[in-house]
């Protein structure tokens, strides 16, 4: 999952680079220099590739503080979403 995350910044900021650079640690907002239309185009990304809505109730800014933890907060999320 971190490398597919990975995948989706480096294209939404389009910057093939990043997939080389970007570690599982590293901070989504401050590493990959997300501004906040490109916040929203992530999230959107993630959420039609991983087949998630992100409660936004739940989520917090600390999620994006690594996409390690990103990643472990979208799988709870997922798990937690009904099956259709």
């Amino acid at each position: 999952m971190n490398e597919k995350i990975i995948a989706i910044l480096s294209e939404v900021k389009e910057d093939p680079s990043l997939v080389q650079t970007l570690q599982p640690t590293s901070d989504i907002v401050n590493d990959a220099g997300l501004d906040s239309l490109q916040m929203i185009n992530f999230m959107l990304a993630i959420e039609d590739e991983f087949d998630i809505q992100i409660d936004f109730d739940t989520f917090d800014y600390d999620h994006l503080s690594s996409i390690e933890i990103f990643s472990a907060f979208l799988r709870v999320s997922k798990a937690a979403q009904p099956q259709t």
